[in-house]
């Protein structure tokens, strides 16, 4: 698997975002992209918390989560599963990098993407990028 799509990068595939009509042109030159579980339940909440924030509706809510789904069922989006052996490289990747201020569920997402072996992540969060970087993945930047 070549790429991994972070969940702040994959929400502009699907909502009106800053740099989503750049991140549409990527994507669709993709023949495939990886998330993790992580991913399906990061983008479940934030299309919640948008509608508790009163920026999307519900049925906007639902016709997005039911998009992404299908693209999983196409096969487009493969879904990894989130292994034990995530959280104990993911610790590693903390410690390894304590320069960079990585978050708990950003250094679980590098980690699934080295252990599917992913070379290349696509992100719209700058300190993750920095830290994919640190570590020599491929980034693709929409921020």
């Amino acid at each position: 698997m070549g790429l991994y799509l972070d969940t702040s990068a994959l929400a502009k595939w699907y909502l009106n975002e800053p740099f989503s009509e750049q991140f549409e042109v990527f994507i669709q030159g993709q023949a495939t992209a990886a998330i993790s579980r992580l991913t399906v339940v990061e983008f479940r909440c934030l299309l919640a918390r948008r509608r508790r924030a009163g920026d999307i509706t519900k049925a906007l809510e639902s016709r997005v989560f039911a998009s992404f789904e299908r693209d999983v069922g196409a096969g487009f989006l493969q879904v990894y599963p989130v292994a034990d052996e995530h959280l104990i490289a993911a610790l590693g990747l903390i410690t390894r990098l304590d320069r960079n201020p990585l978050r708990t569920l950003d250094a679980l997402h590098l980690a699934i993407a080295q252990g599917i072996r992913c070379r290349r992540l696509a992100t719209a969060d700058k300190i993750m990028a920095d830290a994919a970087k640190a570590i020599g993945l491929a980034v693709e930047r929409f921020y």
